[in-house]
């Protein structure tokens, strides 16, 4: 089967996803081509049925705000043709199943009819989505794609209550190949960012307001009072100075390291001993799921699709959404006892083989033959 994806190229989980995603389909035997502005942070192109077209958008000074998705329904349109490909696959219902749709309308201009499966992944629903300026083109999209998913059950009951969707939506979650979180490392290498005697905590995302990072460093500031300690927050975003001043402000700055962006997040979680996601709206959590393939056991809240990812008492705790006292006193509850510490990292570890790559692509394998099926019937 030809695939073509389309996602956002970007450090984001969907962008991982899309990307690993079309990975694991090339070593199924499937010929992927990216379709996106820049080539995905996580696609190495070394793998003969992989390959990446960059959507160039000319910038017309007519235009105040480029027209991105008149580029990419374009490009889809001129690779189809070009490449032979049998299916769209886009992640995030706007603008990707936006694009993707007219893409689908010119090619059905000159007799090429191509099914597109949309993967919602989380605030392409519960934030922008649901703006009133974007709502009836989110609708649109979502009704006019030939077979729908999301990475939640969660997600897709926020789909359903938000919008007035006419199509069934398939829910096949995130998905991790754990092979690549195996721990290669050394203790004397996790001296490079921590003390011998220190607990290293981590914290990951895009750093916004909807990821709580007040209440990481919070949640910190109580685990750092108890016992040495030093909080790894990765990232970048609109929330990294206000943090800042936070930790002058906690007394904890110096126990905080701030490290951007980062191609070794599998490195940082295998040296680190909890994760901490406390944030307002989650989907599904993938950076959750990858520290507990990396056995590191989350202190998380119970929001969206964490409580699917995250099992209570097992790979870690949940809490309601705020809670800095009762996640802190969790955290602790791991971190104060080897043992318990112990027995943390190993469920974790085995919560995530539940989503092993393995196990999931079959499912999209499933939903595409899903979408070709249907296309043939309207033929």
């Amino acid at each position: 089967m030809k695939i073509a994806i389309v996602c956002y190229p970007t450090f984001g989980g969907s962008g991982v996803v899309a990307t690993e995603l079309g990975i694991a389909l090339a070593d199924h035997g499937h010929e992927v081509h990216f379709i996106t502005y820049k080539q995905p942070v996580r696609l190495q192109l070394l793998h003969s049925h992989v390959h990446y077209h960059e959507v160039t958008v000319p910038n017309y000074p007519l235009f105040h705000y480029q027209p991105y998705e008149l580029a990419l329904s374009s490009k889809l349109v001129d690779m189809v043709k070009l490449h032979g490909i049998d299916l769209l696959h886009v992640h995030y219902a706007i603008p990707h199943a936006y694009a993707g749709y007219m893409a689908k309308k010119m090619l059905e201009e000159e007799g090429i009819f191509i099914p597109m499966v949309t993967t919602l992944h989380g605030t392409d629903i519960t934030l922008v989505g649901n703006h009133p300026f974007y709502k009836p083109a989110v609708t649109f999209s979502i009704n006019n794609s030939d077979v729908v998913t999301s990475v939640s059950e969660s997600l897709k009951e926020d789909t359903l209550r938000l919008f007035d969707i006419k199509k069934e939506i398939y829910v096949v979650p995130n998905f991790i190949d754990l092979a690549k979180y195996d721990n290669p490392y050394t203790a004397c290498q996790r001296d490079l960012i921590a003390h011998k005697n220190e607990k290293i905590i981590t914290h990951i995302s895009n750093l916004r307001k909807v990821k709580r990072i007040d209440n990481v460093i919070e949640i910190f500031s109580r685990i750092l009072e108890k016992m040495p300690a030093r909080l790894i927050i990765v990232g970048e975003g609109p929330e990294k100075k206000p943090s800042k001043k936070l930790c002058k402000e906690l007394g904890v700055y110096d126990n905080v390291s701030f490290v951007g962006n980062s191609h070794e997040v599998d490195k940082i979680l295998c040296f680190s001993d909890l994760f901490l996601l406390p944030s307002e709206h989650e989907s599904f959590g993938l950076v959750a799921l990858e520290a507990m393939a990396c056995g590191v056991p989350v202190i998380s809240s119970n929001a969206g699709g964490l409580s699917e990812v995250n099992i209570q008492g097992i790979s870690g705790y949940l809490s309601n959404i705020g809670d800095v006292n009762e996640m802190a006193e969790n955290a602790l509850k791991i971190l104060e006892s080897p043992e318990v510490h112990a027995e943390f990292r190993k469920n974790a570890r085995k919560a995530a083989t539940k989503f092993e790559t393995k196990n999931i692509v079959p499912l999209y394998e499933e939903v595409y033959n899903k979408a070709l099926k249907s296309i043939s019937g309207r033929i």
